[in-house]
């Protein structure tokens, strides 16, 4: 691993965690030169991974994609960093856990919906309105008053 600071190629790692519930490992380093300390993380990464989206066409897998979405629908809202990380991960990992080295787009939406909904509702409705293709207000209302239902709070 090179150094950061220095741009020395020989660092140590000094302790190592699983976080993000054991989904990621986060290693301490100090480079060997200037003994500086940083961290590095390691994460599971989806191998060869087709998506096929709506029209039938196929695409690689992009993590990226779904990042952004996500940022989209969580902006300005109350979601830490570390919050939005935790919800990427988790995603990858239950689109990993499918154990196919093929995913509608469709049921990679399910997945954001379903972990969105968990930490923040307005994302979940901003999500939700990209990915349902809401039409018009009531389409809102409609998801507004499933939420309600769902929740017990109707």
């Amino acid at each position: 691993m090179i150094c950061p600071f220095c741009g020395h190629n020989e660092t140590k790692v000094v302790d190592s965690r699983d976080t993000n519930d054991g989904k990621a490992i986060r290693r301490r380093r100090e480079c060997e030169k200037c003994q500086a300390r940083f961290s590095t993380y390691e994460e599971m990464e989806i191998m060869k991974l087709a998506v096929i989206k709506r029209d039938g066409s196929r695409q690689d897998y992009d993590r990226q994609k779904i990042e952004i979405g996500i940022r989209k629908a969580l902006e300005k809202r109350p979601v830490s960093e570390e919050k939005i990380g935790k919800v990427i991960g988790d995603i990858e990992y239950e689109i990993q856990s499918k154990e196919s080295n093929e995913i509608t787009s469709k049921d990679i939406g399910k997945i954001v919906l379903d972990k969105i909904k968990e930490i923040d509702d307005v994302g979940y409705l901003r999500f939700a309105s990209v990915y349902k293709s809401f039409k018009s207000a009531d389409s809102f209302r409609k998801e507004v008053e499933k939420m309600s239902v769902q929740d017990g709070s109707a």
